[in-house]
């Protein structure tokens, strides 16, 4: 099991309209394109300075569905979100291997 994690940092002024974008949308399209298998959306808790902070885990049952993923659906959704939002979130993304 392949688990693709993306940490977004999203200014309060957006907030509530990406959480919206999120759940009705981008979650959807992204497990939609058959890559993954399920997702989890967790809010990190804790004192920041500025926005909300999620990690977003993206299910993946190998590492070949994973580079899918990438290769031909990433740079798409990642440009919607983009265009949408522009300098009013930060993401990295990392990518695990479930070991247990």
């Amino acid at each position: 099991m392949i688990i693709y994690n993306v940490t977004v940092n999203v200014e309060d002024s957006i907030h509530q309209e990406w959480l919206s974008w999120m759940k009705s949308k981008h979650l959807k399209e992204v497990v939609g394109t058959g890559c993954f298998t399920s997702y989890r959306m967790c809010r990190l808790l804790g004192t920041q300075d500025t926005g909300v902070t999620y990690a977003i885990q993206y299910f993946a049952p190998t590492i070949d569905h994973y580079h899918r993923y990438d290769q031909q659906y990433a740079p798409k959704l990642r440009q919607e979100g983009i265009d949408r939002f522009q300098d009013k979130l930060v993401a990295f993304r990392t990518l695990m291997e479930v070991v247990e």
